[in-house]
């Protein structure tokens, strides 16, 4: 260790020498980093909350715990080494940041650990006892959706179960008790990589089984609808009776946040529309209700001379906005969004009522980090990443000089204040929808362009006439005079499912991409906040991330073959994008994550009706032309007995055999075997054909979260050879 003490050539120490090496060279650049911070001191408070999120973000983007530990220690270290220098405000906020990832990392293990609850291992048909915790009406389905709490303790202590709404006895409700017979099953992980994952859903719901009741159900001991539910479900009926037809399930949705009421095709074009988010009760309705009751309270008040003169009217109208906020968000059934809305309104309320900014970034960074403590794995739903990236992106968007000296309000012309406030709008929503792209790509697989268009006539519709005539209507239903407003509010409704129906229909009303890779939505997301949260020009290095990412999500590749983890469901997508099905029966929703996962905007075709497949009626055979080889697929299509020395035979003279059954050892494909074995250790797996042929699969997503089950493990792969040339020659093999 001499040589640490050892003199140079000015005589200092090695220590000293390489600490006035960093000053010279870098010294400038942390003066410059300094000088940033101390102009955007104002912004650093809400980074500790994007700290948070990225901690959270982190443990469900890692696969595994020793990776999540390995995070939390570099994170420590981070803190640590930021708060133990004596350095300025560049240390501290690196210091604070990486404690706020190690915060949020350590919470949201900590809390998929306390909602750990048991699940079924296996499906098993069994007749219990049950007590309603949660009655769901999909409309849609005609369906009833129960969350139930089962007395037999060999099961899940909560199960989810459906039954036909027109088998349903009467006495159904929170709190009744029910005999059932059901099948129920684990709940299901994702189909295909990059799907939605239910099974992490349930598993911070606590929902261990999943099915659908088999035969009648009895209600041992009924339940009087009570409380807010009571009041929720009779509100429910009572608006369906006025409006039986479509527009009543809108109608149902604005004002109980009950989504199972519209019907599936009136759903999908407020989708494809991106109009959606009209029927989630979220920021826009919470909004619309609190700022009705303000604007009622400060009018009705105002009326009297002596109430204005001795009571502050705007802290009272605050103060009725949020307690209607409070209510109607109890009225709706309290959903995430919903809560996540009221609490961002209350901090408006109490910004206004303290003289401070209605709304900042800051009030928002709050309102996130409440509901991140309380329910971190929000943070992985796309319900959160829209609504505030949403109101985000509106934010930003009004704090930069163009827009406060192009939308601020001034003394001039009608026409130019029209003008001005449709720009105001058309340049929000552009800001919303550029915000939201990348995210219903990454969890939907399709976003509308036409969004914007659609919402600058929706979103008012929706807020100064659909809404009003809605409440005024039941208001007036207690004097028996809300007949003409109901018949208003179905005019408008039908106005607005007209338009969901044209741009949906419009050609081009859809962008669909496959999966897209986790880091470049990370990398966009990641761009996008450093470009809302600075205020300087520095801001604008946040494109750059911006528009990696998104070259990221253009270049990435379309799967050549999609597999479902049970193995029956098959997709060979076509070189034109077209998804062909092994199984022409297959089922709507197998239909539907088959195409979304293949980018593909319309119904799949049969794989049997292509001239480079050869089916029977027990396997297919399928030649595919990627790269620079022909790559043969075998897969079985039904559960008959297969001659086992022609099955040996047409493995060996195919790449990819699939089979939802086990196969013999002796099958052994040039590339790849995904039978029952291995797809229960994989589960779903898209496959990518090209000069560096790849798999990827549904337990790589997953990794090692708790509720990965037995989706676990690595691909298992056949034995490597050359291709033959076998493999280009004719079908000769049927199995």
């Amino acid at each position: 260790m001499q040589w640490m003490s050892a003199p140079n050539i000015a005589g200092a120490p090695l220590p000293q020498r390489a600490r006035r090496f960093w000053e010279t060279r870098f010294g400038g650049l942390r003066e410059s980093v300094e000088a940033f911070l101390e102009r955007e001191r104002g912004q650093l408070p809400p980074w500790f909350v994007v700290g948070f999120g990225a901690g959270i973000a982190a443990w469900f983007l890692l696969g595994q715990p020793r990776h999540w530990a390995a995070f939390l220690c570099l994170s420590a270290g981070l803190a640590i080494a930021g708060f133990a220098s004596r350095g300025g405000r560049a240390e501290r906020a690196a210091g604070w940041f990486g404690l706020a990832m190690m915060l949020g990392c350590s919470l949201v293990w900590a809390r998929s650990h306390y909602v750990a609850a048991p699940r079924l291992e296996r499906p098993l048909v069994t007749e219990f006892r049950a007590k309603v915790e949660r009655v769901e009406t999909r409309v849609a389905k005609g369906d009833l959706r129960l969350t139930l709490a089962p007395a037999d303790p060999a099961l899940p202590p909560r199960v989810r179960v459906s039954i036909k709404q027109d088998a349903a006895p009467k006495g159904i409700a929170r709190g009744a008790e029910l005999q059932l017979r059901a099948r129920l099953a684990p709940p299901p992980p994702m189909a295909l990589p990059g799907g939605y994952d239910f099974a992490r859903d349930a598993w911070f719901k606590g929902i261990g089984g999943v099915g659908r009741a088999l035969g009648p159900v009895t209600v041992v001991e009924p339940k009087g609808e009570t409380g807010l539910d009571a009041a929720r479900e009779r509100l429910g009926r009572h608006v369906r009776e006025r409006l039986p037809g479509p527009s009543g399930g809108i109608a149902v949705a604005l004002v109980t946040g009950d989504q199972n009421s519209v019907r599936e095709p009136d759903a999908e074009a407020m989708r494809r529309s991106g109009l959606t988010h009209l029927l989630s009760v979220s920021g826009l309705h919470i909004a619309a209700a609190v700022g009705a009751a303000m604007l009622l309270t400060l009018k009705l008040l105002a009326l009297s001379e002596r109430v204005a003169l001795r009571f502050n009217l705007i802290l009272v109208a605050a103060g009725v906005g949020a307690l209607t906020g409070i209510g109607y968000t109890l009225l709706t059934g309290a959903q995430v969004p919903t809560v996540r809305s009221c609490v961002a309104a209350l901090l408006v309320l109490a910004g206004i009522a303290l003289g401070r900014d209605a709304i900042s970034l800051r009030t928002l960074a709050v309102g996130a980090l409440l509901v991140l403590l309380f329910r971190p794995e929000s943070l992985a739903g796309a319900s959160f990443q829209f609504s505030f990236a949403a109101v985000a992106s509106i934010i930003a968007l009004h704090s930069t000089a163009w827009a406060r000296s192009m939308f601020h309000r001034r003394d001039e012309a009608l026409f130019a204040r029209v003008g001005r406030a449709v720009l105001a709008l058309i340049a929000t929503g552009l800001a919303v929808e550029f915000a939201l792209i990348p995210i219903a790509l990454y969890h939907f697989h399709k976003s509308g362009l036409y969004g914007v268009a659609a919402n600058i006539i929706a979103i008012p519709l929706t807020t100064f006439v659909i809404m009003p005539l809605e409440a005024a209507a039941l208001l007036l239903d207690a004097v028996g005079l809300g007949a003409p407003l109901w018949w208003l509010t179905g005019l408008s409704l039908d106005l607005l499912l007209g338009l969901a129906h044209l741009v949906a229909n419009t050609r081009g009303a859809i962008v669909m991409m496959a999966a897209m890779p986790p880091w470049a939505l990370g990398m966009m997301v990641a761009g996008g906040l450093w470009l809302f949260l600075w205020n300087s020009r520095p801001r604008l290095w946040g494109l750059v991330p911006i528009l990696l990412g998104a070259a990221g999500a253009a270049l990435s590749p379309t799967p050549d073959l999609l597999v479902t983890g049970d193995g029956r469901h098959l997709a060979v997508v076509d070189a034109d994008g077209t998804p062909l099905l092994l199984r022409e029966r297959s089922g709507d929703f197998i239909r539907s994550v088959l195409a979304d996962s293949a980018g593909f905007d319309d119904d799949p075709e049969d794989l049997e009706s292509r001239p480079f497949a050869s089916c029977s009626r027990d396997s297919c055979i399928a030649l595919l032309d990627r790269g620079e080889r022909r790559w043969q697929i075998l897969a079985t299509r039904s559960a008959q007995s297969i001659e086992w020395q022609a099955l040996v035979r047409a493995c060996a003279n195919s790449d990819i055999v699939v089979s939802s059954r086990w196969l013999p050892r002796a099958c052994t494909p040039r590339w790849l075997k995904l039978d029952r074995d291995s797809l229960a250790r994989t589960g779903g797996v898209a496959v990518y054909l090209g000069r560096q042929p790849r798999a990827e699969t549904v337990a790589e997503r997953i990794g090692g979260h708790p509720w990965a089950a037995d989706v676990r493990g690595q691909m298992r792969y056949a034995p490597r050879v050359r291709a033959k040339e076998s493999a280009d020659a004719p079908i000769r093999d049927r199995t």
